[in-house]
């Protein structure tokens, strides 16, 4: 099936609209397709993406500790306040994810020399190993996800999907 025939063809979210539109047609129905679309986009995104995780031991928001870690660059380590504010999540959240994290060897936490009060969360070796296998990973599953996506089509969604983020994101 051509990507032409696939935009044409009726689905799951057309029908939906189409019963809506029968039966209550003073309604606006002109978004309910595109995030209807993007819904179910969301659902099948997920499963993928925590299958890719599950593969390697991981939890979505430990392998969002160990993937901050190690975009952080050497010597891979950060404070937990730098942790908690880069992937929006409370003290409490992080100390619970930090926890499972450093009883699997994959974090080390040391006092901060520089505040005695704090300590630095730093990526083990066995770490960035995981973590390394864990987005080369999740890196192809989005590929193959976006594989039915011409590259421009890809770039003008990109470019949809950040205008209405921007669109609804307080600055």
């Amino acid at each position: 099936m051509s990507g032409e025939t696939a935009e044409r063809a009726p689905d799951a979210i057309d029908l939906v609209i189409e019963e809506w539109r029968r039966e209550r047609p003073d309604l606006d129905l002109s978004a309910m397709g595109v995030f209807g679309r993007l819904s179910r986009l969301t659902r099948l995104l997920e499963a993928a993406v925590e299958e890719v995780f599950a593969r390697h031991g991981l939890r979505q928001g430990e392998f969002d500790v160990l993937a901050a870690l190690r975009r952080s660059g050497p010597p891979y380590t950060l404070i937990p306040s730098e942790l908690s504010a880069v992937l929006m999540t409370s003290r409490a959240g992080m100390t619970n994810r930090l926890d499972r994290l450093e009883a699997a060897g994959l974090v080390r936490r040391s006092l901060d020399p520089a505040d005695r009060r704090s300590f630095r969360v730093a990526l083990t070796d066995a770490g960035r190993e995981v973590i390394d296998a864990a987005v080369t990973d999740h890196a192809a599953g989005l590929a193959r996800l976006a594989a039915g996506l011409p590259p421009e089509d890809a770039a003008e969604l990109d470019r949809i999907l950040r205008a209405m983020l921007a669109a609804r994101t307080p600055s």
